[in-house]
């Protein structure tokens, strides 16, 4: 299972609700970010997130609004005697943008995206997103696991220590007969999450996005502001939406919400006239996935 903590759902400009843009994944005790916004240090202690079981920094790009916080994370940990680094993943740039902070082992991705992260469990690939400036999408792909049909395993006479044998073998004699792995079990497709960074309607991130459970999308402007949006390279609610509906994601989040919105019911009425399984961000907000 993922927790999902929306730590930062504002754009730009902060707001008195919205702080600047990160997202917490938190897995199996360890806790990575989605960019890291000024002040999320702060965000990750008013909602339990614990900064000190950081393990991984994704950055979209390299806006400052996506990357201040992580100077004050890095010092928060150095001061309180962390030794093992963080691993942080961005765009090209990345490694200069953080020189000298030692506790932050930095990777800079290709600018065609690819394999980032590997955690076993999960993996996150990299896809280049459209926002005028080299960026990413983060697709998180959740390991898939075999699982025994319960009934047909004891059927064919499996126990104890029979069910990590046939595992490791593939096939396994008991009683005289023949078992095969395949018979008594199943594929359970992991989870899959999908983080779209600052981007325009993009078809890289939809096809990336393909059968997501949860897709976080950036939303900043509803659509009536569409022309300024393509502007400055940002999506709307109905261009997230669409992406959503297109790439057939069981349920999207709407996130990066301009300040100029104090009322976002209207923004999430757009978007759930095209996807029905619409929720907006808001700070503190956790999904479980």
């Amino acid at each position: 299972m993922f927790k999902i903590v929306v730590l930062g759902s504002g754009a730009s400009v902060p707001s008195a609700h919205r702080n600047l843009p990160a997202v917490a994944m938190v897995h199996e005790g360890g806790v990575y970010l989605f960019d890291c916004g000024e002040g999320t240090q702060r965000q990750m202690m008013r909602f339990g997130v614990s900064y000190a079981k950081v393990r991984a920094v994704f950055i979209s790009h390299l806006h400052l609004d996506h990357v201040l916080g992580l100077y004050g994370l890095a010092e928060t940990l150095r001061l309180s005697g962390r030794t093992d680094k963080v691993q942080v993943f961005g765009p090209a740039g990345t490694r200069r943008l953080f020189e000298g902070k030692i506790l932050l082992d930095v990777h800079e991705i290709a600018g065609n995206g690819g394999r980032a992260f590997d955690a076993g469990a999960f993996v996150v690939d990299a896809v280049p997103n459209e926002h005028g400036m080299p960026g990413f999408a983060y697709v998180v792909k959740e390991t898939d696991k075999v699982r025994f049909f319960e009934a047909k395993a004891k059927k064919a006479g499996l126990r104890g220590p029979m069910f990590t044998e046939i595992q490791k073998k593939g096939e396994l004699a008991v009683g005289g007969k023949k078992v095969k792995l395949a018979d008594v079990t199943y594929v359970q497709k992991g989870k899959k999450i999908v983080y779209s960074g600052d981007t325009i309607y993009c078809k890289a991130v939809v096809g990336a996005s393909i059968g997501a459970d949860l897709l976080i999308h950036d939303a900043t402007f509803d659509e009536e502001m569409k022309e300024e949006a393509a502007e400055k390279k940002h999506a709307t609610t109905a261009d997230a939406a669409r992406a959503a509906k297109e790439a057939g994601a069981k349920c999207l989040l709407l996130t990066h919400i301009s300040a100029r919105y104090s009322d976002t019911k209207p923004l999430l009425a757009q978007a759930r006239k095209i996807f029905k399984k619409t929720e907006i961000a808001k700070d503190g907000l956790e999904i479980e996935v």
